[in-house]
């Protein structure tokens, strides 16, 4: 990976509310060519770390740089040299959507109309009707078309996916794959887990205003863990699951098992392969829960003897 930085930031600091910061001491470089995922909660201080980069706010501490430039003396240079797709996206109700891509592009310049076109198409975006026609989805498609279209050496993407049904978002994944193929960088905020671990190299993770930690996807992944639920025919085998590797947090309700399992299936089902299973569902963690996973209060990272608890 090249060790260019396009963005970084230092002590970078936002108040809000006297006492109370919407972002507090950031520390962080996104490197030329990744895909970075800033991955938190609605309110962590996502969508504020963005505006201050763009300069659309200031900061009351700390320093940014994006592209090599000042984030605060340089915005119009390094505007003309990023895409960016808000998480709020406004536009003109009475304009269709070609009118505001032609505006952008009278204003911008610089736009190859044939990837535009492309973009139009592969997005599914119709371009014929009034923006106050749209819906959300299709609003989302017409701002990552402006975002997209100039082919920026730097994409600033505030929850993209909002809105986008699932056959649209594989596109945008597909879309966002080749920018990155091209060297070109993007920092998409998110609280979609999943949606990061899809699309991104690195990931910040951001909660209450603090940065918590830069992990690569990878490790990231290895500290996940999912609910697992099995129902059986006859009564629930809690006695068979003692030391099984990566299983916590078991209760019972009727003929219903519910668990923790963190790793492979493997051990588990070996555990209760002499039982009838009716079915099984498997559930990914929330975000918090992968929070607390990384920053509970003991912070462990290990197999738990299972504890259960039976329902009443």
């Amino acid at each position: 990976m090249a060790t260019t930085a396009v963005i970084q930031t230092e002590n970078l600091t936002k108040a809000y509310t006297r006492g109370k910061y919407a972002l507090e001491n950031l520390n962080l470089r996104v490197m030329e060519g990744e895909i970075f995922g800033y991955l938190g909660p609605n309110g962590a201080g996502k969508t504020t770390t963005i505006r201050l980069l763009l300069d659309l706010i200031r900061p009351d501490m700390g320093h940014a740089t994006v592209l090599g430039m000042d984030a605060q003396k340089d915005t119009l240079k390094i505007r003309r040299k990023l895409g960016y797709l808000p998480g709020e996206l406004n536009l003109w109700d009475n304009m269709i959507g070609k009118q505001v891509l032609d505006y952008v592009i009278r204003v911008r310049g610089g736009v190859d109309a044939n990837y535009m076109r492309q973009l139009i198409e592969r997005l599914g975006l119709d371009a014929k009707l009034k923006v106050r026609q749209y819906s959300t989805g299709n609003k989302r498609k017409l701002g990552l078309v402006v975002a997209m279209m100039s082919k920026p050496e730097l994409l600033i993407l505030d929850e993209p996916t909002n809105g986008l049904d699932p056959l649209v978002q594989q596109t945008l994944y597909q879309i966002l794959a080749e920018v990155k193929a091209e060297g070109r960088t993007i920092f998409m905020s998110s609280h979609n887990l999943a949606e990061v671990q899809t699309n991104c190299d690195r990931v910040g993770i951001l909660r209450n205003g603090l940065l918590k930690t830069v992990e690569s996807v990878h490790q990231l992944r290895t500290t996940d863990f999912q609910w697992v639920t099995i129902r059986f025919r006859n009564a629930v085998p809690v006695s068979h699951l003692a030391g099984v590797p990566g299983v916590s947090d078991v209760s019972v309700h009727d003929n219903t098992l519910r668990l923790r399992l963190a790793g492979d299936f493997d051990p588990l089902l070996r555990a209760v392969g002499d039982q009838y299973i009716v079915d099984i569902d498997t559930e990914e963690p929330s975000l918090e829960e992968v929070f607390l996973t990384f920053y509970g209060e003991n912070n462990k990272q290990k197999n738990i003897e299972p504890k259960v608890e039976v329902a009443k």
